[in-house]
């Protein structure tokens, strides 16, 4: 076991997960890896455990009952790496858009720089995102622009999904009581971890459009994004008052 655990969310990944197991595990620094799947019935879970015999005691994984959503599959994942003694919390998804080169880079970031989160941002240094039509990285772009006017929060990035939270951040966030399971999971996440004057890094990655397998991407996810933004602005304003 090391103190690090990388966490991925999937469903339907059977063309893409066997490669970034193998990928996150032949980098020089040892990660674990938990991968969360949501009754797959394309048999990503079956070839988990197939390559759970290749990394004894460093693959791990949750199996659950149908598709429940990203961010309860990762709360899961928080709750299970907290009752373990993993410093060090990543989320990444399981199709390349995230290299897993760069888990080291926000690693670094938290456990050398002493930042509480590391975001993996495609926006810190302009846009770099490949293989995406303009009207999704306007889209993308926009939203981040949209949450930080609302929020007030100084992140380029605010819907990324690859992120490293240092064990305390996890531990002071009340995630019972986070409400999004979607695109505004993310939001939600690094406005919490905001609110809690955690301090947090964009690190610059590239984020690459997935090849293989399909997007999970909906209007309905966007939508949640959208209004969630403004409600959780709201609450924090009446909490305050």
């Amino acid at each position: 076991m090391t103190n690090s655990v990388v966490i991925i969310p999937t469903y339907n990944e059977i063309e893409n997960i066997e490669r970034i197991i193998r990928n996150v595990f032949a980098l020089q620094r040892p990660f674990d890896l938990l991968v969360v799947d949501d009754n797959s019935p394309d048999g990503t879970a079956q070839m988990v455990k197939t390559l759970q015999q290749s990394f004894p005691n460093k693959l791990f994984l949750i199996e659950r009952s149908g598709k429940l959503g990203l961010g309860t599959a990762y709360l899961e994942g928080f709750d299970w790496a907290l009752s373990r003694a993993y410093g060090y919390i990543f989320q990444m998804d399981a199709d390349f858009s995230h290299n897993p080169n760069d888990l080291i880079r926000l690693y670094n970031a938290c456990a050398k720089d002493n930042y509480d989160m590391s975001i993996g941002s495609r926006y810190i240094t302009g846009v770099n995102v490949v293989n995406w039509p303009m009207g999704r990285v306007l889209l993308s772009w926009g939203a981040s622009k949209y949450v930080r006017l609302i929020t007030g929060m100084d992140i380029h990035d605010t819907t990324a999904g690859f992120v490293c939270y240092q064990r305390k951040v996890l531990e002071t966030i009340n995630l019972k009581k986070i409400k999004f399971v979607g695109y505004a999971f993310q939001i939600e996440m690094k406005y919490k971890t905001y609110l809690c004057n955690f301090n947090i890094k964009e690190v610059p990655v590239v984020f690459t459009d997935r090849t293989r397998g399909q997007s999970k991407m909906s209007t309905g996810i966007i939508s949640e994004a959208v209004f969630g933004v403004i409600k959780m602005r709201l609450q924090h304003l009446f909490k305050r008052k």
